[in-house]
C-alpha cells in the first residue's frame, strides 16, 4: 500500500466522489409507493411487522407497511425493474433528476455493489387530498468484496415522498451522509459539518483522524459541490494532497443563493482510505 501512496504522488491521483451511492439512496422513496399490496411471503411479513413497530404513534395503514417490506426486499435483490415500477413516468426530484437518470444510476451501482442491505423506517405520513406524503429514513450497507479492493459502504438518508395513484411523483432529500472505506485498516474519522447554513454564512468543516498517526504519511482532500443532475452520473476527480496534520480543517463560506451541496472529505494512509460525504442545505 505504501507503493500505492508513492504512485499517488506521481500521477496526482483521483478518487471518484460518491455520487453513485448518494443516488442509490434516493430509491428509498419507493418504500412509500401507495397502492394495494400484493400477497406477502412470510419473510416480507416479518419485515412488515418490524416496520410497523418503528412507525410514529399515528399507526400507518397495513398496505403501506406491507409495501415498505416488499420494496426493501426487491432492492435487496437488486431488482431494478421491481424498484422502478413505483416511480411515475413524470417523476420529479428536488435535485433535478427524472425517472430515466435514476434507473441508469441504479444499474451502474448494483453492478459495482451486487449485495446491498436495506433497512427502512417510516417516520411519519399524512394525506393531502389525493396525495400521500411520507417521510422515511433508510440505512444502506455494502460489505467488502474480494473484487472491489475491500471497498465497503454505509449510508443514512432521510427523504420525503409524494405519492399519487400508486406512484411516486415527487421526492426531496432532507439529509444524507455516506461513508466509503477501502483497504485493510481504513482511517477512523470524526466528521463535523452543519447540515444547514444561511446564504453567505461562514461555517467550520473538520475531518479529524481519531487514532494516532505515528510516522505514517497522510493524504487527503476536501470537496464542495452544488448538487446537480449531471453530478450523479459523472464522478468528479479528487486531487489528494499531503496533509501536515491529523486531518482536514476548513472554514467555508456558503454561496449567496439557496441550494443543496455535497461536502466531502477523503483521507488515505498506507493501509486504507475513508471518504465521507454529507449534504448541506443553504437556506435564506
Amino acid at each position: 500500500m505504501r507503493n500505492f501512496i508513492a504512485f499517488l504522488f506521481q500521477r496526482q491521483s483521483c478518487f471518484p466522489s460518491s455520487r453513485w451511492v448518494l443516488l442509490f439512496m434516493l430509491t428509498i422513496g419507493l418504500t412509500t409507493g401507495w397502492k394495494c399490496a400484493q400477497a406477502s411471503t412470510p419473510q416480507n411479513l416479518v419485515q412488515a411487522e418490524k416496520l410497523a413497530q418503528s412507525t410514529t404513534s399515528q399507526k400507518a395503514p397495513a398496505e403501506l407497511v406491507n409495501l415498505l417490506a416488499q420494496i426493501d426486499a426487491a432492492a435487496n435483490k437488486g431488482d431494478v425493474k421491481g424498484v422502478m415500477q413505483f416511480y411515475s413516468p413524470n417523476f420529479t426530484h428536488g435535485d433535478g433528476l427524472n425517472r430515466q437518470t435514476m434507473e441508469q444510476a441504479l444499474i451502474a451501482l448494483w453492478k459495482r455493489y451486487p449485495q446491498l442491505k436495506y433497512t427502512t423506517q417510516l417516520q411519519s405520513w399524512r394525506s393531502r387530498g389525493n396525495v400521500t406524503i411520507a417521510d422515511t429514513v433508510t440505512k444502506i450497507t455494502g460489505l467488502p468484496s474480494a473484487n472491489s479492493e475491500n471497498l465497503a459502504m454505509s449510508a443514512t438518508i432521510r427523504s420525503r415522498q409524494q405519492i399519487s395513484g400508486g406512484k411516486i411523483v415527487r421526492q426531496d432529500i432532507l439529509s444524507e451522509r455516506t461513508q466509503i472505506t477501502s483497504g485493510s485498516k481504513p482511517p477512523q474519522i470524526d466528521f463535523k459539518l452543519p447540515q444547514q447554513v444561511k446564504v453567505g454564512q461562514k461555517y467550520n468543516f473538520d475531518a479529524i483522524l481519531i487514532e494516532p498517526l505515528g510516522d505514517e504519511y497522510l493524504l487527503g482532500a476536501a470537496l464542495e459541490e452544488p448538487i446537480k443532475p449531471n453530478k450523479y452520473l459523472a464522478p468528479t476527480p479528487v486531487d489528494l494532497e499531503l496533509l501536515s496534520s491529523g486531518g482536514i480543517f476548513k472554514i467555508g463560506s456558503a454561496p449567496s443563493t439557496p441550494g443543496s451541496h455535497w461536502i466531502s472529505a477523503v483521507i488515505l494512509r498506507g493501509d486504507g482510505m475513508t471518504m465521507i460525504t454529507q449534504r448541506m442545505q443553504v437556506v435564506k
